[in-house]
């Protein structure tokens, strides 16, 4: 394209790949090449190696690159319309799409055309991006790995025999496999958080609130009550930039902060020092591999070298995983109940176990479990008293074998653990506290497989662990690129 400085090896470096957005962003505004033959060069890749990971449901390639070249016209005439202008990026299938498929990853979807986008698929197009496609997530988001019937299991680019996590297993697989350079997620129980731990990236859930949750006309918010969509980056400040783009109050989700988002709500530094960091290796109840546990704690006592004092975190939790399933099912019921009496057959077993169970909720064990959402906070507004940010292993253990849905992990450091959620004990309790809570690469394994350390913060304070995060991202060792998918 005339006036863009044609890099010959933007088609043949795959190292763009796995720019960070930010960069990619820069180098569009500088001309260094054109948002066309950046998007080809990530179509190019899924369509070269997406047949192994399964990470996209959906990939628009003609509307990507039409709304590429339109991105080329503006950025030629400095007309940009947002901060994301020309930069490719995908969307989980949970996010409804205008005119473009969105599953649920349900076969009784598979067909499914919304006619209007969700607000944050608002707020993306408004900033410019183009919509690669669709990344890939268990049905309506209910299991911690991506499994459905709409195809194979999601898999690991780190090694294609192993799972994503989900639910935003796509996301994160397409990210770390530099199928694209940024991705939207969500997390009701971990799901931004399990895959970019598995994966190798940085994974944000916001405080519950921070990002409207209005997903489109007859949509019910009941559904999402405890999850939240945010970032799936490759960098600490790709994050905060479609943090920037996606937060503050719309009208729509009447249980969203009205908050002014500025310029600097999301800003993050390096500056840390002095910053009181409490350390749990259990929450007071977690199962934990060891090799799993001595990385996350070598990656922790980095901060020390940044001027953080580090101590341990009382922190006790009593059974958190009954109240979480009893509300988190009967959210499921109260969305998708007439599914499963229209659609029994069309479901996926975990689906419609989820759903059955939240029918069997009664009135005083939601009662029950909302007074024990009072109680989490509590004590975690008492550890905040002594800490400004609460660091743990974002998972308890690394990625295991990509097999049926439900055949995860039933034991762990010698200790019998639930398969429905014995591998994610540290994430699913912050999305009953509503916190915001960061997964970054800790490092690697025997295998050389990624962990995650999860940065857990106060309410409303993202920038504290996102400047953390920053502050750790060339201090350890950070993942910011995957092999090429392998077995």
């Amino acid at each position: 394209m005339s006036g863009f400085s044609r890099l010959s090896k933007l088609s043949s470096d795959q190292n763009l790949a796995f720019e960070p957005a930010v960069n990619l962003i820069s180098m569009l505004r500088q001309k260094d090449f054109s948002s066309v033959e950046l998007t080809r060069l990530f179509l190019d890749r899924i369509e070269k190696f997406d047949n192994k990971l399964h990470s996209y449901l959906t990939v628009d390639a003609e509307n990507a690159l039409s709304a590429a070249t339109k991105a080329d016209k503006r950025l030629m005439s400095g007309n940009v319309v947002g901060p994301l202008d020309g930069l490719p990026i995908s969307i989980k299938d949970l996010e409804i799409t205008a005119g473009l498929k969105t599953t649920g990853g349900s076969q009784i979807f598979k067909d499914r055309v919304p006619k209007e986008d969700s607000v944050v698929v608002e707020r993306i197009k408004d900033a410019g991006a183009v919509i690669l496609g669709k990344t890939n997530t268990p049905e309506f988001g209910l299991l911690g790995v991506t499994s459905n019937l709409l195809g194979e299991h999601c898999r690991n680019p780190w090694n294609i025999t192993k799972t994503s996590g989900g639910s935003s297993g796509g996301a994160a697989s397409a990210l770390a496999a530099g199928l694209c350079p940024v991705s939207i997620g969500g997390d009701g129980g971990g799901s931004i958080r399990i895959p970019s731990s598995f994966c190798g990236v940085f994974g944000l859930k916001p405080t519950q609130g921070r990002v409207p949750k209005y997903g489109g006309a007859g949509l019910p918010i009941a559904a999402n009550h405890l999850s939240q969509t945010g970032p799936i980056s490759r960098s600490v400040s790709d994050s905060a930039l479609i943090m920037q783009i996606i937060s503050g109050f719309d009208a729509r989700d009447p249980s969203g902060f009205i908050d002014e988002i500025t310029h600097d709500t999301f800003s993050p530094t390096s500056t840390v020092n002095g910053l009181r960091i409490g350390w749990s290796s259990d929450l007071g109840f977690a199962a934990v591999d060891s090799e799993v546990l001595n990385i996350c704690q070598e990656a922790t006592t980095s901060l020390k070298n940044a001027g953080c004092e580090i101590d341990n975190a009382d922190i006790v939790l009593n059974e958190p995983f009954g109240p979480f399933r009893t509300l988190f099912s009967a959210m499921a019921y109260t969305a998708y109940s007439q599914l499963l009496e229209n659609y029994p057959d069309q479901l996926t077993d975990y689906a419609a176990n989820c759903i059955e169970n939240g029918a069997s909720v009664t009135g005083a064990e939601y009662a029950a479990a909302l007074g024990y959402v009072d109680q989490i906070k509590s004590v975690f507004n008492s550890a905040f008293e002594q800490f400004d940010v609460i660091v743990t292993p974002t998972l308890a253990v690394e990625a295991f074998d990509a097999l049926g849905p439900l055949e995860t992990i039933n034991e762990i450091d010698g200790r019998e653990v639930d398969p429905w959620w014995g591998f994610f004990p540290f994430t699913f309790p912050i999305n009953l506290a509503g916190l915001p809570a960061l997964s970054l690469p800790a490092g690697v394994d025997k295998q050389g497989y990624p962990l995650g350390l999860q940065l857990i913060g106060k309410a409303l304070d993202e920038q504290k662990i996102l400047n953390i995060a920053f502050s750790m991202e060339k201090s350890i060792c950070l993942l910011y690129t995957s092999p090429s998918p392998r077995d």
